[in-house]
């Protein structure tokens, strides 16, 4: 379909959104740890939500996002998949939002400084770090995580050092990384971050590749994504 993307137990149209389905909401979605209270944050087409719902299957999920389009997709999309009792499409900010705790909050953040060439008005507000600076969303998260609860993040490889120094402004600690290469060859081009209000027991850092040397998708990528990709 030209205007989304057919999953296992759902479908995501993105024809109303500015940001549209991607490997790094996937990737986000399959790796990020749950809990029963989720958050995520800057939903877009509600892809990650879906994603969180059906993996923890007893979680309450919360969507958040700034973009009118934004949340009328991703509530569309909500109230046609199996989910639809259990997630929660709010139109806010991350700085306004006044959820309770949570037990995991997911974000596939805007990280682009500045004013960014574009098609749409929206889909600049939905790349642009001046609506979610980095220190506002590590503020904020230790401001909604409970005690033992993690943030987890997909952002470009070149911004992981950025991402741990205002971590650890905001009282944060890393738990978990994998770089993500998209073959062999090349560098990570991008990186899942994981971090705690606890310093973990134990660190852990991979490095993964989506596919392997002859494009086809790796035993690691497949893995993951097995329970969604048809």
């Amino acid at each position: 379909m030209s205007d989304g993307f057919s999953f296992k137990r759902f479908t995501v149209s993105h024809g109303k959104c500015a940001m549209k389905v991607g490997t790094d909401g996937v990737l986000l979605g399959a790796w990020a740890r749950g809990g029963r209270r989720i958050l995520d944050v800057g939903t877009g087409s509600g892809l990650v939500a879906l994603m969180m719902a059906q993996r923890f299957e007893e979680a309450e999920v919360t969507a958040i996002d700034i973009e009118p389009g934004a949340c009328l997709q991703a509530r569309e999309n909500v109230e046609a998949s199996p989910f639809a009792g259990r997630i929660s499409v709010v139109e806010s900010s991350l700085q306004s939002f006044h959820g309770g705790e949570f037990d995991a909050i997911v974000c596939n953040p805007p990280f682009y400084a500045g004013t960014l060439a574009s098609k749409t008005a929206a889909r600049t507000m939905a790349r642009s770090a001046e609506t979610l600076p980095f220190a506002d969303l590590f503020r904020h998260a230790v401001r909604l995580l409970t005690d033992g609860g993690v943030l987890s993040v997909v952002v470009p490889a070149a911004l992981r050092s950025k991402f741990d120094a205002e971590a650890a402004l905001a009282g944060l600690f890393p738990r978990r990384v994998c770089m993500v290469k998209t073959v062999p060859r090349k560098a990570a081009s991008r990186c899942l971050l994981e971090y705690g209000r606890r310093p973990p027991l134990r660190f852990e850092e991979m490095e993964e590749c989506i596919n392997n040397a002859d494009m086809i998708r790796s035993e690691w990528y497949s893995r993951l994504t097995q329970d969604f990709y048809l």
